[in-house]
């Protein structure tokens, strides 16, 4: 086979391609095991389209088709035309505002005869190409504001756009690529600042904002106590001290209240409120009769999904119910069993060993990825394989904390396992372009 038609198979890292058929097949199971009912006919579901399982199925050989195009494809073409792609993914963006068919909430999804196209979903691709293309560039340099601020951009801006169409939750999905950019030369003080925001975040929403800032001006009256040695050495500690303790007061006072007040609508912040346990308090009187309602539905949602998931993935035990046997699944106890909380439908019928096996594969699929990106002599496909790397590992982590409570239930789908056709067609996309990427990893492409 490999003398007829030496092209596409020279070069390819044949285990990542079957980590891929095997995650694929594992979620149109899942799918059948979630929306299976006693009176389908398998055979004429399959033939006829009718099913979520049949059109995940269908979606699974259209993205086949695309990866054997890839697989064609000279590298040379996804590193020519990234910039080109990117405008494409804006573009897509832009067409949604006017065109945009609202689906559970969100207006991000362009409907296509019987089929639906999510743009933020598909731009994670585009992205991906263009900043792997930015980073590549002879003359980047991240001690440089301008060069953060491009490469910033390049994700940014795909986030907002996915924001003003009421998907956060994929709007967040972007940040991912954060991680690449500190794989490439990032200062680590931006992560610190990061992680420090989030820190400040959570502890503003389960302690009282006047009792914090008190707490960070005693923490920094305390540091400056026992260091005033070194402050008489050398001022300059003073200063980062009354800087960092002047900074937390202003986000606990200020800034974090106005985020929340002003940029997050109240269903969303009622599901950060939900996921550390606390009840999010609103005054009815600034708020419109339509918002009230919806913020009372999606909390009575929200509270039911997870709990109804918590009870599927319990009531799997060790070795799970099987395959259509799970009671939580098979009668709906769960909405959304077949996208957002697929985990539990795999919780249920395979139990804790299914769900680690799952977690086992993914892990080797991460690991192989980091693997893939440190072997390149391309820094184009280095960048883009940690993107990949960095995506899905958003993903995952998000879906399956959502899935247990331990994350807002914001719609991030659990890689090439949901139910959707724009998201396994993404993923299909930015695997097979890594696999393409690395079997011309001898040709030396800046």
């Amino acid at each position: 086979m490999s003398e007829r038609n030496p092209t596409i198979s020279k070069g390819i890292d044949w285990l990542l391609v079957w980590i891929y058929v095997i995650l694929c097949l594992i979620g149109i199971m899942s799918i059948f095991a979630a929306t299976y009912r006693d009176t389908d006919n398998v055979f004429q579901a399959f033939i006829g389209l009718k099913t979520d399982y049949s059109r995940q199925a269908l979606y699974f050989l259209i993205g086949c088709v695309l990866a054997v195009f890839i697989l064609l494809t000279d590298s040379k073409f996804f590193t020519a035309t990234a910039n080109l792609w990117y405008v494409i993914g804006i573009v897509l963006l832009l067409l949604v505002f006017p065109l945009h068919t609202r689906i559970k909430g969100t207006e991000s999804i362009i409907r296509l005869g019987g089929f639906q196209l999510q743009p933020a979903e598909l731009c994670k691709v585009f992205v991906n190409l263009a900043l792997a293309k930015y980073l590549s560039g002879v003359d980047i340099n991240f001690t440089k504001t301008r060069s953060q601020l491009i490469a910033a951009g390049i994700a940014l801006i795909p986030a907002a756009m996915s924001i003003a169409q009421s998907e956060t939750g994929l709007a967040l999905v972007y940040f991912s690529f954060f991680l690449v950019m500190f794989r490439e030369g990032l200062p680590s003080v931006y992560l610190i600042v990061g992680f420090s925001l989030a820190v400040l975040v959570v502890a503003t929403l389960l302690v009282e904002k006047y009792t914090l800032a008190a707490a960070f001006t005693f923490i920094a009256l305390f540091v400056i106590y026992f260091m005033k040695r070194q402050i008489r050495r050398q001022r300059g500690v003073l200063v980062f001290i009354v800087l960092t303790w002047a900074l937390s007061i202003g986000a606990v006072l200020f800034v974090v209240p106005v985020f929340f007040s002003k940029v997050l609508k109240p269903y969303q912040v009622q599901r950060i409120y939900a996921t550390v346990g606390k009840d999010f308090q609103v005054d009815p009187s600034q708020l419109s009769e339509e918002d009230l309602k919806k913020m009372e539905d999606k909390k009575k949602a929200q509270s039911y999904n997870v709990i109804q998931s918590k009870i599927a993935i319990g009531s799997g035990g060790i070795f799970g119910k099987g395959l259509l046997k799970g009671t939580q699944t098979r009668y709906d106890f769960v909405p959304e069993q077949r996208t957002d909380f697929i985990f539990c439908t795999i919780g249920e019928g395979f139990g804790f060993l299914g769900s680690m096996l799952l977690m086992g594969i993914y892990f080797l699929l991460l690991m192989r990825i980091i693997t893939i990106a440190e072997r390149q002599r391309s820094v184009f496909s280095r960048c883009y394989a940690y993107g990949v790397a960095s995506v899905i590992f958003f993903h995952l982590t998000i879906n399956v904390c959502m899935t247990v409570g331990l994350a807002p239930v914001i719609g991030i789908p659990l890689p090439l396992i949901s139910y959707g056709g724009t998201s396994l067609i993404t993923f299909t996309l930015l695997l097979f372009i890594l696999i393409r990427l690395d079997a011309d990893r001898q040709m030396v492409l800046r």
